[in-house]
């Protein structure tokens, strides 16, 4: 290995002070620079054996487009990367490559590895200031697929099958296509530009996309296959709130994160009166849950004028499942940490509005079945917190509408539609499935790994005499 290469610190990305972020909804990072990005790729060592691309799960050759990044050659890097990958500046911003291609990194074994997502953020964003260039496509198969659902999962599902030289038909519930993209994530954190311009880059393949179209309202999977669809593929998420079941939840001032985020960023909530969807937030908020939901709701309340923000976790700082980027840049603006607490009840006054909170302290006990320690009450240890605000972000379910309205797709216990992991079928013929709603609620670039395996074996069912 390259002693030059190990000497070569990760280039930091660039971001806004937090004293003044806190005060806007701009983007946080602000991406490498040219020289970054040259100095960054330079610590590459073009494995034989990548461990990187086994962690992608859509399988970018990651050493190919840093190589390109190398010799400046951008323009084919971005191609290269989108030879897998439908939504680059998407993952280059979200996705958790610490946890995944940067993890099987070789340099990261004596070094911090090489920052993969960043460099993939810099390509993708420099071929949007150039403007986009069309993709190849095979030539028209005649076959027509509908894709329920414009996340993650639904839009790289199209955009493939596009590519592949099918008609496709993405309906979306919303008025905006993006799924979490648009509705979950903040602005801070993915530019709705940039999930713009990633779907106009799809819709350029021919993909035609539906809004306000609810499957299992408006109509059915089995409608959709009666008018003349020959596959259809449920991309419909997560996006049924979970909640506490303890007193007071139904109070004014209780939110679901789901709702508080969606009103801020799908429906501008921030940007009162300009968009006529106001989102009443107290002084002082406290948010449940420790994932990166949570911190996006403690940080966009700080944005929104709360007083303080908290994130209240009934267990240590250790097991908070948010990424350490979000827990470190929540701390830097502000936000508070009330962990090993939970609520017990929440207050409320004459006028039905939240005033306070009844919260348990913890100790950590025995790991659980997921390997975290439990959290066991102390006795006694109770106290009240004062909050006018509270965010339940402790995890959601699946979109139950399309498996109500399919009365021969098997779902678990859960609600989940039941899919093959390794190419979404369904116990329906002709439907397949993917992302949040087959999984339960995980990462952006998860659910796009389903959407691709589910493209192929749509492809091969489509195209072959196979029984399926």
């Amino acid at each position: 290995m390259s002693e030059a290469k190990m000497k070569t610190p990760r280039q930091n990305m660039p971001v806004q002070e937090a004293n003044q972020r806190i005060c806007n909804f701009s983007e946080v990072a602000l991406g490498l620079t040219e020289e970054q990005a040259l100095l960054e790729a330079s610590r590459c060592i073009n494995c034989k054996k990548p461990g990187c691309v086994e962690g992608c799960p859509v399988d970018v050759d990651i050493p190919a487009f840093i190589k390109l990044v190398k010799e400046q050659k951008y323009q084919e890097a971005i191609n290269k990367i989108k030879e897998k990958n439908n939504l680059p500046a998407i993952c280059g911003r979200v996705c958790p490559q610490e946890n995944q291609c940067e993890k099987l990194c070789v340099i990261g074994k004596k070094n911090k590895p090489v920052a993969i997502g960043n460099l993939e953020r810099f390509v993708a964003d420099w071929q949007m200031r150039q403007g986009e260039v069309r993709l190849s496509k095979m030539p028209d198969t005649g076959k027509q697929v509908a894709v329920v659902g414009a996340g993650p999962a639904g839009l790289t599902a199209a955009a493939d099958l596009a590519k592949l030289g099918h008609q496709v038909a993405v309906m979306e519930a919303l008025h905006t296509p993006g799924g979490v993209l648009v509705y979950g994530i903040p602005e801070f954190r993915l530019p709705k530009t940039i999930v713009e311009k990633e779907i106009d880059s799809i819709k350029e393949l021919g993909v035609e996309i539906r809004n306000n179209m609810v499957v299992g309202k408006i109509n059915s999977v089995d409608e959709l296959l009666e008018s003349g669809f020959d596959a259809v593929f449920v991309g419909t998420g997560a996006g049924l709130p979970y909640f506490m079941n303890i007193p007071g939840e139904n109070l004014n001032g209780v939110y679901s994160a789901n709702e508080f985020l969606t009103r801020t960023n799908l429906m501008k909530g921030y940007l009162f009166p300009n968009y006529t969807t106001p989102v009443k937030v107290g002084e002082r908020v406290a948010v449940i849950g420790a994932g990166n939901v949570a911190m996006d709701s403690a940080r966009t309340a700080l944005r929104l004028g709360a007083r303080e923000a908290y994130i209240v976790y009934r267990r240590s700082d250790k097991e908070m499942p948010a990424r350490h980027e979000e827990i470190e840049h929540a701390k830097e603006e502000g936000v508070q940490f009330a962990l090993l607490t939970s609520p017990l009840k929440i207050l409320g006054d004459a006028d039905g509005w939240v005033s306070g909170m009844i919260c348990q302290q913890y100790e950590l006990g025995e790991p659980d079945a997921s390997g975290r320690r439990s959290p066991v009450p102390i006795k006694g240890a109770t106290y009240k917190m004062d909050i006018d605000t509270v965010v339940m972000a402790i995890g959601q379910g699946p979109n139950p509408l399309v498996p109500s309205t399919t009365p021969d797709l098997t779902v678990n216990h859960h609600g989940n539609i039941v899919a093959d992991l390794t190419n979404g079928k369904t116990s329906k013929v002709g439907v397949f499935a993917g992302g949040d709603i087959v999984t339960g609620a995980a990462t952006v670039i998860q659910a796009m790994g389903a959407g691709k395996k589910a493209a192929a074996a749509i492809h091969e069912y489509l195209t072959s005499n196979a029984a399926w």
